[in-house]
């Protein structure tokens, strides 16, 4: 809502910026060559006779008359009868005054002439106050379009993290079972980190942004949480490094990946391994996850899930052109890498 808001409030800047400028370029124009303030003052002021008529008709369509009517469903008519109305009531009293030509114009055009002229303007007049009519609707459609497609991505962004967190809590909540069974102890120490992990879940991931060091201890614990099932032929490596600076970063971006790093990884019966490791530099933050990769898994299958779709979705709508991801599998070790620029 902020960002919208204040994009509504350069828009609008920018348009009376412009107005301004078409208002006084003339007389300005005329100073910079004349040097004389008083030819420059009748020219703004005649600027000023002109051009105002003309602004308020886009003001009012701007700010009253759209918003009002045409963006009400069912009211599209009244927003066409008050323009009918205002460019009656405003034209009018020209259409109905008789013009005084000057004594020497009428010599030189003629009658007719001059008359083909008066209302040669006339048109032009409404023809112009159409036109910005036209243009207030049309700049009022595309930031209408734009304010849409904002609620529709933060209604998906939304969905999307609400499936990410009752997803990640099933697992933990796996992990915490099977460990009561094996250390109790431990299981004590990893209910105080599962404590964290759900005050972070919960409520820090509701911000649209968080601190990367936040979002790096709920990695520690998340990561400490699943290397407590694995047993000795399971590796766990980790290189998390804290930023020097202040950097801000959506929440619960990664976890599918360390998620599915564990689910595929790992193999009881086998030596296996996990490596996570993410760092801060030059305004990209490099994140890269591996694991075993066994014969009876292919890339395809480990690349692809629930969670994963989702986190490329996100990715789409958070950081739009600002982002690679890659995968591959070597050797049997699966790898995958995202680059965020933030």
């Amino acid at each position: 809502m902020a960002t919208r808001n204040r994009q509504n409030y350069l828009i609008d800047l920018a348009q009376l910026l412009a107005w301004v400028g078409l208002m006084l370029a003339p007389s300005l124009v005329d100073l910079t060559i004349t040097r004389e303030l008083s030819s420059s003052l009748k020219i703004l002021t005649g600027t000023l006779h002109l051009m105002l008529p003309l602004f308020v008709v886009y003001a009012l369509n701007y700010y009253l008359l759209i918003p009002l009517f045409l963006h009400k469903t069912g009211k599209a008519k009244w927003f066409f009868l008050s323009n009918a109305v205002l460019l009656v009531a405003w034209n009018l009293p020209r259409v109905l005054k008789t013009p005084d030509f000057p004594q020497e114009t009428l010599d030189q055009f003629g009658e007719q002439g001059m008359w083909a002229f008066y209302v040669g303007a006339l048109l032009a007049g409404i023809f112009v106050q159409v036109i910005l009519i036209a243009m207030a609707v049309g700049i009022r459609h595309i930031m209408r379009t734009n304010e849409e497609k904002m609620e529709v991505a933060q209604a998906e962004l939304t969905w999307l993290k609400h499936q990410l967190n009752p997803h990640f809590l099933f697992n933990t909540l796996n992990n915490i079972s099977s460990l009561t069974q094996i250390d109790p102890d431990k299981a004590q120490e990893s209910i105080g980190q599962l404590s964290d992990l759900l005050r972070y879940a919960l409520y820090d991931s509701e911000d649209n942004q968080v601190p990367l060091s936040a979002e790096i201890d709920f990695m520690n614990n998340y990561i400490d949480l699943m290397a407590l099932r694995c047993n000795e032929n399971t590796t766990v490596q980790k290189e998390l490094e804290e930023p020097k600076e202040h950097v801000q970063v959506a929440p619960l971006l990664f976890i599918s990946l360390v998620e599915n790093a564990f689910k595929h990884g790992v193999n009881a019966r086998y030596p296996s391994f996990v490596r996570v490791s993410m760092h801060y530099a030059g305004g990209e933050l490099h994140f890269r996850a591996e694991n075993s990769l066994f014969g009876k898994q292919g890339s395809d299958h480990i690349g692809s899930g629930i969670g994963l779709d989702n986190m490329k979705r996100r990715l789409e709508l958070l950081y739009p052109g600002r982002y690679t991801y890659s995968q591959k599998t070597d050797s049997n070790v699966y790898s995958v890498e995202v680059t965020l620029k933030v």
